[in-house]
């Protein structure tokens, strides 16, 4: 027990179809793929409202389209599945519970795709995983290189969430305090509500981070903060992880999920967003996490939305590599 290519076809949780019918390939033999998806289908870090290991098969499966592995898109003409060389590798094996063995379980996952040349799209599972996440691509790309842009209405920067170090409100410090992540590679965006405290923001100031709230991009529009937001990780860095919590997304338009936050970014802006930064910047992982089908609305909003985004975040890269051929 213990190797990232373990099934996880016991788990009753687990996905069993691949995302939008693209080959399904074990972590040995995912060969020469540029993208390969990855589940991680663990909520045990959540400290309201559980549900988000139901989100990789929530994610899989909210698609109207045939299960082909094509996904031409509409503006671009571009498939990016195709394009990309996209494969699924199906859900990690993780153990319900046991919260830092599960975690060591995703990151040695994540390394193994980052290894073998491929960008991992992992889908959450709890923001807990980022953690796991962006450590085993930082394993390859190097503690220090990489730059995370990430979209959520919480900082999750937390010293301790209920005394424990890794919870869903701790993530973006422990890879901070690591040193896989620093501060000055960190931007946030989307932050709003009533948490964290003065004390935490203090502390995230401190490291060098740059975090926007709603009200900044009330103030500034969300375009000229996007602006900022490829600028400075393209500074020094070789490569972006890019973020992704649904709750960034107004509940409105995303209720499925475990904190939810009035006021936030709509559908439309979220997917414009993701796509111009995989196109202009050079991702080399991403997870969209926090998705619980248990909260979802009538007709699974949420995991279609979610869905998108991993099209969209696909589809920029895309773009980016046929434009660069």
């Amino acid at each position: 027990m213990g190797t990232p290519f373990e099934t996880s076809a016991h788990l009753a949780f687990a996905a069993r179809g691949s995302f939008a019918g693209v080959p399904a390939r074990s972590l040995s033999a995912i060969g020469e793929a540029g993208v390969v998806i990855l589940g991680a289908p663990f909520d045990w870090g959540t400290s309201y409202r559980a549900g988000a290991r139901f989100g990789p098969k929530a994610i899989r499966e909210a698609d109207y389209l045939g299960f082909d592995g094509c996904r031409p898109h509409l503006p671009t003409g571009i498939d990016p599945l195709g394009e990309l060389n996209v494969v699924d590798a199906g859900d990690v094996l993780v153990i319900p519970g046991a919260v830092e063995k599960s975690l060591d379980r995703i990151a040695a996952a994540v390394e193994t795709v980052a290894a073998a040349g491929s960008v991992p799209i992992v889908l959450g599972g709890d923001h807990t995983v980022t953690y796991a996440d962006a450590t085993g691509v930082a394993r390859v790309a190097g503690f220090g290189n990489v730059a995370l842009i990430h979209f959520d209405a919480h900082a999750d920067t937390g010293a301790t969430q209920y005394g424990q170090l890794y919870g869903h409100g701790t993530p973006m410090r422990r890879l901070i305090e690591s040193g896989a992540v620093p501060g000055h590679r960190f931007v946030q965006i989307g932050l709003r509500g009533y948490w964290p405290d003065p004390e935490t923001v203090a502390w995230m100031r401190e490291q060098g981070m740059r975090f926007f709230t709603m009200g900044d991009i009330t103030e500034q529009g969300l375009s000229a903060i996007v602006d900022e937001a490829v600028e400075h990780s393209a500074v020094d860095a070789d490569g972006v992880f890019l973020s992704i919590d649904i709750d960034v997304v107004d509940p409105g338009y995303a209720p499925g999920t475990g904190t939810p936050e009035p006021g936030g970014l709509t559908s439309r802006q979220i997917l414009d967003t993701v796509r111009r930064l995989a196109r202009d910047l050079p991702v080399v992982g991403a997870d969209v996490v926090e998705v619980a089908p248990p909260y979802d609305g009538p007709g699974q909003v949420t995991a279609f939305l979610a869905n998108r985004i991993v099209l969209e975040i696909l589809n920029g890269m895309a773009e980016r590599r046929v434009a660069r051929a």
